[in-house]
């Protein structure tokens, strides 16, 4: 009789380390596949009556799409971002940005933020009552003593600043000279800088595309030198390539009107998507992206890092 309970209570034991290692096995598979969203922009001419049916790899191999979200499904949610230290001629162009905000479709979400001395010092969160968004728009400071420790770290803390909205179509205008000269002007390469690497990074995780509108400032840029407009503006394209948003130049000065660039945003932003879709790699690293439409060009971010 003992033997019997001793086998009844071995067995017991047996079949219960099973069902264990099976659910740690379970979840550890839970754990193996996570939602990633990606902002993806239809780069096409004409308003999109039909979504289009993409096809999402990552690291080469296709992916379940779990849905392709655009305007009529998910309002934007928008950061404009200023730096404080642009060159005076740029205050001309904030009520131009301010009818930008204004004409945005209803729904959406703005913050309006500026990259200055200290920390990033935002105007107005994130609301979707434009007018008053754009009634927080002022003109730059345009001096030396206002400009930030560097733009991307900013960048980083506004970022984060969407950690509380839902994940859909999110972007970022960002108006700056693009130049990190806080680690010397050897690091400010677009290949150097700790912190658009930084800022790049989160970014491509917040599925925030960064749309970007060169301009020189007091101090930086606007010194003068190919050099320093070069690594700024190479930093802006890289910022705004790698998250599946535009970069905006007029020659190496002060654009004379940021009007024509507002407008390719605007039409851009209309044609952006959220596609969420399953992630397989689990691995930590990065991670490379292709979306693939029949017929149409895309723009997207080429991958993020987990």
């Amino acid at each position: 009789m003992k033997n019997s309970v001793t086998r009844a209570l071995i067995l017991v034991l047996i079949t219960l380390a099973l069902w264990c290692e099976a659910r740690g096995q379970s979840a550890r598979g839970e754990r193996s596949v996570r939602a990633v969203t990606i902002p993806v922009t239809v780069k096409a001419k004409t308003e999109m009556a039909v979504l289009p049916q993409l096809v999402v790899l990552e690291d080469g191999e296709p992916q379940q799409t779990l849905s392709i979200r655009g305007a009529a499904q998910s309002p934007l949610q928008l950061a404009v971002l200023v730096q404080d230290d642009l060159v005076s001629s740029i205050g001309n162009d904030i009520q131009t940005l301010a009818d930008f905000i204004r004409r945005l479709p209803p729904g959406s979400r703005v913050m309006i933020g500026y990259l200055t001395a200290g920390t990033l010092q935002v105007r107005q969160r994130f609301t979707t009552e434009l007018e008053r968004a754009a009634r927080a728009l002022r003109v730059p400071v345009g001096a030396a003593t206002a400009a930030p420790f560097n733009p991307y770290v900013q960048v980083i803390e506004a970022l984060r600043r969407f950690d509380g909205l839902p994940t859909g179509r999110r972007a970022i205008i960002m108006i700056s000279d693009g130049l990190d000269l806080s680690r010397g002007l050897d690091a400010a390469a677009p290949t150097q800088s700790i912190d658009l690497e930084r800022a790049i990074r989160e970014a491509q995780r917040r599925a925030v595309a960064v749309y970007t509108i060169y301009a020189p400032t007091f101090g930086g840029t606007g010194l003068g030198g190919l050099r320093l407009v070069s690594y700024g503006q190479g930093s802006l394209n890289r910022i705004a390539e790698e998250t599946g948003g535009a970069a905006f130049f007029q020659g190496t000065g002060a654009p004379v009107s940021i009007a024509p660039f507002l407008r390719e945003i605007g039409a851009s932003l209309q044609r952006q998507l959220a596609v969420t879709y399953l992630s397989t790699h689990p691995n930590r690293g990065f991670h490379r992206i292709e979306v693939r439409a029949e017929g149409v060009e895309l723009r997207h971010p080429p991958g993020y890092t987990r």
